[in-house]
């Protein structure tokens, strides 16, 4: 039966760069929660941190050796008394004097007196009487407390997104717990009578469903929490039961409903549960596209309802949902790195829609051409792609040799 609340077309459709640029004002960002440290990578920081002490704490040796005077070793070869040996984790027992050497391992603190550590392999590694075989620069290979990090300096800014590097810097000032932007949990629905469970038997007429399997792969890749729902029959009913649930997450991602047939009972439903901002872009693959709010008492939990074909829903997710999902937590940059190539092949498109063609960029060559087919039904394109190659609107061909943009979706947003 065709529902009395059927989506009709839009009167105009929707730029893209509109559609994010409301999209992205749109969505709220998220908490800030503390999480232990190893959980924290690819999270943004929350507050300022600054070091608790000097890194390193004193001064150390940068490598095996012997800790000496520079003024006794600026020329070779020439012997030194060994007056002792420290190892990391130990104290020096006493000073070096002029004459005089003590055996060193790397990170171990430098004993008073010397300011120049001689590297193993320029000397006979002798134990009681060492001979310098090779001069050494006054200084060398001494790493000074505080080198790296000063006692109070601010080393990380709020906003800030952890890599390994800031993970280490975090640790190295004591921080077992860190304050972040909460890492969105998203619902993943797939809806259609025409679909079916992967491990289910496919009766005529029916599919399997990849694309909660694809959306949930590419939440997870975005940073956030995939939770994966079930199958919704094409029915208001069930429609509004699955989004009961779906509003425990942080956003909802829908594939399929979201065009103007019968079925097609996203928006009407979303309609009455909260509100829908747009739902047609002039784009292709991935035209009709939903994009609303449901209300949790205070909480604003943004819905995308996108086109049940796999390549539409993929290729609007990397182009609307990615950057959504990357704002809420907290991210400032949320585009995708991009390249100019030429063409090696001539492309054909729609004059009026932004064409998002899958291809192979070869950065060597400074070249692109297509994965092959681009139905919005081969999801082998986006397999064999590594970028999308963006086509404005306008020309109905774009021929050989000429140059146009790449979005290179291998790449991850620049984080600074």
């Amino acid at each position: 039966m065709k529902s009395a609340t059927s989506a009709k077309p839009a009167p105009k459709l929707m730029s893209a760069d509109d559609a994010l640029a409301r999209i992205l004002a749109g969505v709220p960002t998220l908490a800030a929660v503390e999480t232990p440290l190893l959980d924290a990578l690819g999270l943004v920081l929350a507050e300022d941190v600054a070091a608790d002490r000097d890194v390193p704490p004193f001064r150390n040796s940068a490598m095996d050796g012997y800790a000496v005077r520079g003024d006794d070793v600026a020329s070779a070869p020439v012997e030194l008394r060994v007056v002792g040996e420290v190892a990391a984790g130990e104290f020096p027992d006493r000073d070096v004097g002029p004459g005089e050497a003590m055996r060193i391992m790397t990170g171990a603190p430098m004993p008073d007196g010397a300011d120049t550590v001689v590297r193993v392999e320029d000397s006979d590694n002798a134990s009681d009487v060492v001979t310098i075989t090779a001069a050494t620069p006054k200084g060398i290979s001494i790493r000074e407390a505080g080198e790296d990090l000063k006692k109070g300096e601010r080393i990380l800014d709020a906003g800030t997104v952890l890599r390994a590097a800031e993970i280490g810097l975090l640790a190295s000032v004591g921080r077992a717990q860190v304050l972040v932007r909460k890492r969105p949990r998203v619902a993943v629905f797939s809806t259609g009578d025409e679909i079916v469970d992967l491990d289910a038997p496919l009766e005529r007429g029916q599919i399997r469903d990849s694309n909660r399997y694809t959306l949930a792969s590419a939440v997870r890749a975005a940073g956030a929490e995939p939770w994966v729902r079930d199958i919704v029959p094409d029915s208001p009913d069930a429609l509004r039961t699955a989004l009961g649930e779906g509003i425990a997450a942080d956003a909802i991602v829908t594939s399929g409903g979201v065009s103007v047939g019968d079925h097609d009972h996203l928006k009407p439903v979303l309609a009455e549960l909260g509100k829908i901002d747009f739902w047609a872009i002039a784009i292709r693959p991935g035209r009709p596209l939903a994009f609303g709010e449901l209300r949790d008492g205070d909480r604003r939990v943004p819905i995308f309802g996108l086109p049940g074909n796999t390549v539409s829903a993929l290729v609007t997710f990397e182009m609307f949902v990615r950057p959504a999902l990357l704002r809420m937590q907290g991210r400032a940059n949320v585009a995708r790195p991009r390249a100019k190539a030429r063409l090696v092949e001539p492309v054909d498109k729609i004059g009026s829609l932004r064409f998002f063609a899958r291809g192979i960029f070869d950065p060597e060559a400074g070249t692109v051409r297509l994965t092959g087919p681009q139905g919005s039904g081969i999801l082998r394109s986006m397999s064999l792609a590594n970028c999308l190659i963006d086509l404005p609107v306008g020309p109905s061909r774009i021929e050989k040799g000429e140059l146009v943009d790449v979005i290179l979706t291998e790449q991850p947003e620049v984080t600074r």
